[in-house]
């Protein structure tokens, strides 16, 4: 009876978490760049019910075979990094990457993170930014970023253009310049990358990041989430009704201990 208690009580914690997944997907379905996660479950431990005050029956060759599951729980979200749908916006600011691979930006502390959202803008000082103020990875031939306050090039939102491989090149006038490359890569490695949120990744440790082949720049596009709200409106009922059983199980489980208590009392 108390495990019938426990593996109700761990079932609907694992709906419950499946839910959480469900409902961040639906809440970032307009959320440029952003790949859905998954929630998948696995079984706990079996344990064997050959022991003492069990009666349990032998199979034809004397061995006992029962086994009794402990529960279930949710296993590590996987996230689906397939390609969502590509969106005309027809800004020079805006940039999707169409293939594999993330942009790099360089965050207010140095650091770098990885971003599929190319919802970019110039900032005053002429640098092209994302929508927190991190910049946008631009190298020129010897691998120095460009893109930065006080840099070689102030960029506004006509002056630049991108090609198909990353290549920027900045109008001087009537003249075009090459200056530098966005820099696109990718990770070595399924599931090698950990949000940080704002539709941010970094690589896990251990994770080597590479320049990425498989891709084009395409200016003037977005990425939009690859969620689809019928599928997840669909999981959330299913999960949701899956929840509801387990707690009527669990419910099930209390009435017969409490009836198995009374009769006891008696």
């Amino acid at each position: 009876m108390l495990r019938l208690l426990w593996n109700s009580k761990s079932s609907m914690m694992a709906q419950q978490e499946k839910l959480d997944c469900i409902s961040n997907n639906i809440a970032n379905v307009n959320t440029n760049g952003y790949k859905k996660i998954n929630a998948n479950f696995k079984d706990l431990v079996y344990e064997s019910l050959d022991r003492k005050g069990y009666p349990v029956s032998a199979d034809r060759k004397g061995k006992t075979i029962l086994q009794n599951g402990t529960g279930v729980r949710t296993s590590e979200w996987i996230r689906d990094n397939t390609q969502g749908p590509l969106t005309q916006t027809s800004l020079k600011t805006d940039l999707a990457i169409d293939g594999s691979g993330y942009f790099e930006v360089v965050q207010p502390d140095n650091s770098k993170a990885y971003t599929r959202a190319g919802n970019f803008l110039v900032d005053s000082s002429g640098t092209i930014v994302d929508q927190n103020g991190n910049r946008l990875s631009i190298l020129d031939k010897q691998g120095n970023n460009i893109n930065k306050v006080n840099g070689p090039y102030k960029f506004n939102a006509n002056n630049f253009s991108v090609d198909s491989k990353g290549v920027v090149t900045i109008k001087d006038g009537n003249i075009g310049r090459q200056v530098g490359e966005v820099s696109v890569l990718d990770a070595v490695g399924d599931n090698s990358m950990i949000s940080i949120g704002d539709s941010l990744f970094v690589p896990k440790p251990g994770t080597k990041l590479v320049k990425s082949n498989d891709y084009s720049v395409r200016q003037g596009y977005l990425e939009l989430a690859n969620v689809d709200i019928t599928t997840e409106m669909t999981e959330m009922l299913m999960t949701q009704r899956a929840f509801q059983l387990s707690s009527t199980t669990l419910k099930t489980a209390d009435e017969m201990w409490q009836m198995a208590n009374n009769l006891r009392g008696r």
